[in-house]
């Protein structure tokens, strides 16, 4: 029997809860700022549904084996919160979020400890504790020791675990389709942009910049990767919104940060400019702003 806490309870948090709830031999807790009383996703696999353990105050919270974290990842503070109270002498800490930086964004945490997770899953949430996940998806963990035991959570699932030799190069390919994404974001247009010869070559600008950083960084990325992540917008549905665009409609705050300001500040590093990127990063962040 694993405990497990996950943090979070988003689209993507409360699909991945649904399915580990699934399993007859994990003990799972949720941990939310908005309790609900079932926990319902609608899977391409059926309708996934439970009354879980909800914990509001991470005071209340007890050491874990393993703790999930899938807020947003502007949320690390508020993320810390639950885990200086659910992290024991064994824990093992998954962070399932956006970007290439999710052991820094933990500085607390022995990094040996933190299973970084590359997340593909396509969801929604309509209200708390009621999603619609898309598409199965994947999860990309580190092909170690660690990898190994968090794929084995999902084991009962049809989320496929990958597991991989070179993460670091899997985690900037995922940062060039999302980079990307921030001119959905700035146009408040969904999908169907890319099938604009001006905002696809955009697109593909930015992405650019982000091969530049992620191959000095030592990701190893194709030179089509921009033509060939183009050409996957335009072949998705024409009205899809991502998760960028969809915070900034409602109002909330983007990860635009560690989609777009990233690729800046880590070229910085390495001598490299990264203008657009900066300036998706900058605007973003500003039209959100309170």
């Amino acid at each position: 029997m694993s405990a497990i806490a996950v943090v979070g309870t988003g689209a993507v948090g409360a699909s991945v809860a649904a399915w580990l709830i699934a399993a007859p031999d994990h003990d799972v807790t949720l941990c939310a700022r908005t309790p609900f009383d079932t926990l319902r996703v609608e899977t391409p696999d059926g309708v996934l549904e439970s009354q879980p353990r909800i914990l509001t105050d991470p005071a209340a919270a007890q050491p874990v084996d393993w703790v999930l974290v899938v807020t947003k990842t502007y949320d690390a503070s508020g993320a810390q919160r639950w885990l200086d109270h659910l992290i024991g002498p064994d824990t093992n800490v998954a962070i399932l979020q956006n970007g290439v930086e999710h052991r820094s964004r933990f500085p607390g945490i022995d990094p040996a400890r933190i299973v970084p997770v590359i997340v593909d899953i396509p969801a929604e949430r309509r209200a708390p504790g009621d999603v619609v996940q898309r598409r199965s998806g994947s999860l990309t963990v580190p092909n170690d020791p660690a990898g190994t035991a968090f794929a084995a959570l999902f084991a009962h699932s049809p989320i496929d675990t990958i597991l991989t030799d070179d993460w670091q190069s899997a985690a900037w390919r995922k940062l060039a389709i999302n980079c990307a994404g921030a001119v959905n974001a700035l146009t408040l247009q969904p999908s169907g942009i890319a099938r604009d010869a001006e905002a696809a070559e955009l697109m593909r600008a930015l992405i650019r910049e982000c091969i530049a950083v992620g191959r000095a960084e030592g990701a190893t990325l194709p030179d089509d990767l921009p033509d060939s992540i183009v050409e996957g917008y335009r072949n998705s549905p024409p009205d899809s919104i991502n998760s960028i665009h969809a915070d900034r409609l409602a109002g909330r705050p983007t990860e635009a940060d560690a989609r777009n300001g990233v690729i800046a500040r880590l070229g910085a590093r390495h001598g490299i400019d990264a203008p657009l990127n900066r300036m998706a990063d900058v605007v973003l962040r500003k039209a959100t702003s309170r």
